[in-house]
């Protein structure tokens, strides 16, 4: 479905726009009079804009059904908790530099990138657990007042069963936010253990190439020393004496 819904939109534009044109185009191409040409040629351009219009609106319309479609997918998969191997239905809930990070790491090293991507999905949950125990306090906190502006009625009852709800809403999205607390420094570990890796091979080849070419002497300059040497034993030979 995913698959479908991600060409479903331009494949409805291009099937609604070109096919009245090009039929239209064919019999101006197979026309016999030059008035029945500019006939077909003006229709093929009529239909052409009004296609167009219609497919943009079809795309529009597929567009905002494939993005509401997905949002669903993400609640239904969310349910139960995120998994690593449900991240990527995530990316749209990653930042640019989560999604960076996790990009690079898949390409040079894969082992940190499962990791990674297990934190992530730690961290996607935990956000969504607090944005979940947010709302329910809001809503509660609405019940309350309600309940609050009743009269003549006893609601002892309803108001401490409400309020005992509130203090476990706020103590769920108080140990969320403790979660996401350690799932974003472990992120960070994360992180700094890639760079930390890279940059010591990095480091280590550049100083391996440094030693190689260190270790040959260049050829042109030996060429240069040798000929320099072959000069200055030609220049303290004595000259031969004349006869």
């Amino acid at each position: 479905m995913s698959q479908l819904l991600k060409w479903a939109p331009w494949l409805s534009l291009l099937i609604v726009t070109l096919p009245v044109p090009i039929v239209f185009l064919i019999l101006f191409m197979a026309a016999a009079t030059t008035d029945g040409a500019a006939i077909y040629l003006l229709l093929s351009f009529v239909s052409l804009g009004l296609g167009l219009v219609v497919g943009l609106l079809l795309l529009l319309m597929l567009f905002l059904y494939r993005k509401r479609w997905h949002t669903r997918l993400r609640d239904r998969l969310a349910l139960d908790g995120i998994t690593a191997a449900e991240v990527p239905w995530f990316t749209s809930e990653l930042s640019s530099e989560e999604r960076n990070t996790w990009a690079e790491l898949k390409q040079k090293n894969p082992l940190l990138a499962d990791a990674y991507c297990e934190t992530l999905a730690a961290r996607l949950t935990a956000t969504r657990i607090i944005g979940r125990a947010r709302g329910e306090t809001l809503r509660i906190e609405r019940q309350i007042n309600r309940t609050r502006n009743i009269r003549n009625v006893d609601t002892s009852t309803l108001l401490n069963d409400l309020l005992s709800d509130r203090q476990r809403s706020e103590e769920l999205r108080k140990e969320a936010n403790a979660r996401l607390s350690e799932t974003k420094a472990r992120l960070q570990t994360i992180e700094a253990a890639a760079n930390r890796k890279l940059s010591q091979t990095e480091t280590d080849l550049m100083l391996r190439r440094l030693e190689a070419s260190q270790a040959h002497f260049p050829l042109a300059l030996e060429m240069a020393n040798l000929e320099e040497a072959a000069l200055r034993e030609t220049n303290s030979q004595p000259a031969p004496e004349k006869s």
